[in-house]
């Protein structure tokens, strides 16, 4: 396996400066996230996030080979959709070209995009940094920057919310690993909620 300095270099290299920048922004905040949620290894964030769009920027019709070998239970929605390819195929390269065995990183990189129900703190880590990294600046970037570091749970049903919206919006399909997860999530929070209630 590659260091994170070798990785670094190669994807400087492999990445659009854009891209790369955002890479970077990416794992900061995810070394970030990880450090005030106490997640153990601060290291593997910042590893998942510098990685997780370095399919980014291939032809899509790269990107599609390596999702169609993919192990990670690929919808029909996400083969249906070219700007969800990356993550699947960014998770292949990551454990077949960088040599990367950790199976959390490889499903925070899967999933940076989707989401899914059941995601591990790293997975929901990652999901979160992308969306709050510094190079955003999308309308309510700041109010989800403010969750992200009050409550990851709340946090992620605010950005599954703008998510799904998202997609919506732009009459696209809803992968169901996506739907999954919103459920998921509204239902843990409105547990929750009726728990402090009560």
């Amino acid at each position: 396996m590659y260091s994170i300095d070798e990785l670094t270099r190669i994807l400087s290299i492999k990445l659009s400066k854009k891209r790369f920048t955002h890479s970077l922004n990416v794992a900061a905040e995810a070394s970030k996230l990880s450090e005030h949620y106490g997640f153990s290894t601060p290291d593997t964030a910042y590893l998942a996030g510098l990685i997780h769009d370095c399919c980014k920027e291939i032809p899509a019709d790269e990107q599609l080979s390596m999702v169609q070998r993919s192990r990670r239970n690929v919808t029909k929605a996400e083969l249906l959709t070219a700007p969800l390819y990356h993550a699947i195929a960014g998770s292949w390269y990551a454990e077949h070209v960088f040599g990367i065995t950790d199976e959390d990183i490889l499903n925070a990189v899967r999933y940076h995009t989707v989401g899914r129900a059941g995601m591990s703190r790293l997975e929901e880590i990652i999901y979160i940094a992308d969306l709050i990294s510094a190079d955003r600046s999308y309308k309510d970037v700041g109010k989800m920057r403010k969750f992200a570091y009050k409550d990851l749970d709340k946090a992620m049903l605010e950005a599954l919310k703008f998510s799904v919206s998202d997609v919506v919006n732009k009459n696209s399909l809803l992968p169901v690993h996506t739907i999954e997860a919103y459920n998921q999530y509204t239902l843990m929070n409105k547990n929750q909620t009726e728990e402090q209630d009560g």
